[in-house]
């Protein structure tokens, strides 16, 4: 008999739907087709003791499985579940008249149990399209699935529940989210807030045009200064996720199986840290099997680089491409995949290899050269693409013991929300929602210097020797803190602030 279920493959971000057909007759042997992996192979021994213990079998005869369609390759344990309900209708163990109305999808273990998978908010959002009555999967992932409006999700933990449906036993209990009340009871909270942070008023400045405008920014300090703590602070300064953010947001991190059993929707912005020894492939993403990497995780929030030195010159330089294009495409020689990678890139640094060069109390003693041979790790092509460069001073000891209280991230946000919306105003029907995503031509529409600004600016191109690019950054970052000012026109005070963010392109600034 032959019998029709539906699971679901991811690629990217997206899902496609699979149709799995089970086909038994009499013989023996059995067959699975349609390019599955290692993985999928195996599930036969899985779906046999998984059946037996349920009080079912897999049938002595010829079973025949084709997952359409045949040109997509079949990845991991997820299909086990469907694999199983195809058998046991194929072989009218169980009732098959409803098996082809619902998306199917979960690993089985020996037991029966049913455990999570990945990608299920891009399949339950495939199986809304596709017009499926509901979607039965792995009850740690039924919130997450739920978030899809009009689609009945099931979260099931054996597969003798999902059996005892499909005859009428025993009903389902549906997963109910609602989606919007979920995310805005959510969507402000922050771990941390810039009330913590003592002193430091040029770096919080810093962070909060970077924050306005969509920029990054870089830290050059010795260590102890704040700058880690003030980094992982910037995202309570960000505008809140939107609804459609925090969607495009939760499909990449369930894509990457990096979501809890207990989140339906990601309702802060990421904060994604690795350590720099991180290889090129886990940052930007790829593999045999194609995985988002760090920027993707880190996309609509922060990529926070730490020690941006100490990363292998390699790793580096494969962002430069998606800090300019916001996304990533990865090539292989059957398929390639594109995942999003708009992200805000937070990076810092010692100044020196002991940290200490132009530390007001502690000498440096690092030998001639040897500054300027430490920044030199970083190209000057992955420099120019970082908008803000700022040096941080450790607090001296009358700041850290000042009672009075600092302003909250609460009112930095406020006034960064006030910028954004007078950017999202200007940009009113383009495909960029902030300065930092101009491009040429926009800089030329949207920021125009009178006479006092260019005289300024090719001062500042003279002496300190800039590129082309530099020359864009200078003019958005001036674009920006002219927005927080409330300013229609970028004044000569806004663009020499902005030209203050280029410390790390000083002539002689090594020494």
């Amino acid at each position: 008999m032959l019998v029709k279920t539906f699971g679901g493959a991811v690629n990217g971000i997206d899902a496609r739907i699979i149709t799995v057909e089970t086909d038994i007759v009499s013989g023996v042997n059995f067959y699975l087709v349609g390019l599955p992996d290692s993985a999928v192979k195996e599930s036969q021994q899985r779906i046999e003791s998984a059946l037996r213990s349920v009080g079912y079998q897999l049938p002595g005869r010829k079973i025949t499985i084709n997952m359409a369609p045949a040109d997509i390759r079949k990845e991991g344990t997820a299909y086990d579940l469907t694999l199983a309900i195809g058998i046991l209708a194929g072989s009218k163990q169980i009732a098959s008249e409803h098996v082809g109305d619902y998306i199917i999808m979960g690993e089985l273990s020996l037991d029966g149990g049913v455990h999570r998978i990945c990608g299920a908010l891009s399949m339950a959002i495939e199986a809304r399209k596709f017009g499926f009555k509901g979607f039965i999967l792995p009850k740690e992932n039924a919130r997450e699935a739920a978030v899809v409006n009009d689609l009945d999700v099931y979260g099931v933990e054996n597969i003798s529940e999902v059996i005892d449906f499909f005859e009428g036993k025993k009903e389902l209990e549906k997963t109910v989210i609602n989606t919007r009340e979920e995310f805005f009871k959510h969507v402000q909270a922050c771990s941390f807030d810039f009330s913590d942070v003592k002193g430091q008023e040029n770096v919080k400045r810093a962070m909060e045009i970077a924050a306005a405008g969509g920029h990054n920014l870089i830290m050059v300090g010795p260590p102890g200064a704040g700058k880690t703590m003030i980094a992982k602070r910037i995202v309570s300064i960000l505008p809140p996720l939107t609804l459609h953010e925090a969607l495009e947001t939760t499909k990449i991190h369930s894509v990457a199986g990096k979501l809890g059993g207990h989140i339906s929707l990601m309702t802060e912005r990421p904060f994604r840290s690795p350590h720099h020894t991180v290889s090129d492939v886990a940052l930007v993403g790829g593999g045999t099997y194609p995985q988002p990497g760090e920027i993707s995780l880190a996309h609509n929030g922060v990529l926070f680089l730490d020690e941006l030195p100490e990363f292998k010159r390699q790793v580096l330089e494969v962002m430069r491409q998606p800090l300019e294009d916001r996304h990533i495409n990865i090539s292989r020689a059957k398929f390639t995949v594109d995942y999003p990678a708009s992200f805000m890139l937070i990076a810092s640094m010692n100044p020196c290899p002991c940290g200490y060069y132009n530390h007001p109390e502690k000498a440096c003693v690092c030998s001639p050269g040897v500054v300027q041979k430490y920044l030199n790790r970083i190209s000057g092509p992955l420099l120019d693409r970082i908008d803000i460069h700022i040096e941080v001073v450790p607090v001296p000891f009358k700041e850290l013991s000042k009672k009075s209280q600092e302003e909250s991230s609460q009112s930095i946000r406020e006034r960064v929300v006030k910028c954004r919306e007078i950017q999202q105003k200007r940009f009113e029907n383009m495909p960029i929602y902030c300065n930092a995503q101009m491009d040429a031509k926009m800089i030329r529409t949207y920021c125009v210097l009178n006479e006092e600004c260019q005289s300024i600016l090719k001062t500042a191109m003279e002496k300190l020797g800039l590129s082309a690019r530099a020359y864009d950054r200078i003019i958005k970052v001036s674009r920006t803190i002219a927005d927080l000012a409330g300013s229609e026109q970028i004044q000569a005070e806004h663009l020499s602030e902005a030209i203050q963010y280029r410390s790390l392109d000083r002539e002689h600034w090594a020494g």
